[in-house]
């Protein structure tokens, strides 16, 4: 298990919020990077200046902290300093502390590329843990025993979370997206395919083609070794299932209708199970070394 602390405005609605989200194993909120170490509520509203934060352990073969941090910044207005909604002070700010010096990179990759969608400067804090206190035992998962508490984070947030999460549904369910209705079944543009949680590098735009099918077709993969081939009896039908290595994602299927030139396999994938960078913003994501694998032969 990893483990990771996010402030992000009244901590009841945060926790509420990751503790729907599937591979997180628990939850508890507290008091984070203030003066002092053991800091009451009235002693964070009186100005300690601890951040109302929430302390989230995660399995990380379930889900990355990346994956996690996208979550967070989908509750959070990261230009705001100190207010969140509703919510002013200093304990509302937004802020993301560490425990292990590997995640601080990871945080700080995320944040510049969630930096490239604001005109506004991102003023997320990123610390290292200190002085986290748990809170008073009525904070704990209070929205769950009081279901029409205050909660600054918008209701559609939360059904959007449980109804249409569809990269939890398609790489942790073996779900099916809706053909002619995803992301990238009709993006025909130079770039790379990589894993939505891991980043790891699938698919090339070179190797893309218009199956007419409604979801993303390749003729294979950028490299064999980073994805797996498992036998799939569901449905009642004998198929090929694609699944990604490291992340062990549920990717989509693999059929021999593909073009004949091409080696005749047909890779066809899930939009929800990927993520797509354009060959300009290759060099600055860290995959120049993939720019090979978009020249023709």
């Amino acid at each position: 298990m990893k483990e990771i602390y996010l402030a992000g405005g009244c901590f009841w609605g945060v926790q509420k919020y990751f503790d729907l989200i599937y591979g997180v194993i628990g939850t508890e909120v507290g008091y984070a990077n203030g003066k002092g170490e053991n800091p009451s509520y009235r002693d964070v509203l009186n100005g300690s200046g601890h951040a109302e934060t929430v302390h989230i352990v995660y399995n990380p073969k379930l889900i990355t902290l990346y994956r996690l941090l996208e979550y967070y910044y989908n509750i959070i207005d990261p230009t705001s300093l100190n207010k969140q909604g509703d919510d002013k002070g200093v304990q509302y700010r937004t802020g993301i502390y560490y425990t292990d010096k590997e995640d601080a990179e990871i945080i700080i990759n995320s944040l510049e590329h969630l930096q490239k969608q604001y005109g506004a400067n991102i003023v997320v804090e990123v610390q290292k843990l200190k002085n986290f206190k748990r809170a008073e035992r009525y904070h704990q998962k209070f929205l769950a025993h009081n279901p029409f508490g205050y909660c600054h984070i918008p209701k559609q947030k939360f059904e959007k979370l449980v109804e249409k999460d569809m990269t939890y549904y398609v790489t942790k369910q073996k779900g099916t997206e809706p053909a002619f209705d995803n992301r990238y079944y009709d993006n025909f543009e130079e770039g790379i395919y990589v894993d939505v949680d891991t980043n790891e590098p699938l698919f090339s735009s070179k190797d893309k083609y218009d199956d007419l099918c409604g979801w993303p077709s390749f003729t294979k993969p950028i490299d064999e070794e980073k994805i797996e081939k498992h036998k799939d009896f569901s449905h009642f039908m004998l198929r090929t299932e694609v699944v990604s290595k490291h992340s062990h994602n549920h990717l989509g299927h693999v059929f021999n209708d593909g073009p004949i030139k091409h080696g005749g396999k047909r890779y066809c994938i899930n939009s929800a199970a990927l993520r797509f960078i354009p060959k300009k913003d290759m060099i600055k994501e860290g995959y120049k070394d993939y720019l090979k694998y978009l020249d023709e032969e």
